[in-house]
């Protein structure tokens, strides 16, 4: 560089140019890719709504479970 100029140069501009697209490149692979982020939060979501329907069954399994001991016991009296 000359005296008195300030600035970058063009092979500085286009090394970091090419760290930016490589960086970039590896956030679109990571967030959109086959196991990338918003794949596994759908699969996430779909295996929290399994779930939740799980917990519900075996819930009304126990409240029914409840009923029938309840229900013996009255009937025992």
């Amino acid at each position: 560089m000359l005296k008195g100029q300030k600035g970058i140069t063009l092979v500085a501009l286009v090394i970091t140019i090419i760290v930016l697209l490589i960086l970039a490149g590896i956030t679109i692979s990571l967030t959109v890719g086959q196991r990338g982020l918003l794949n596994r939060a759908q699969d996430a979501g779909r295996n929290y709504q399994n779930a939740a329907k799980k917990e519900e069954e075996d819930l009304t399994t126990l409240d029914q479970t409840t009923e029938d001991i309840i229900r013996n016991i009255e009937a025992e009296r």
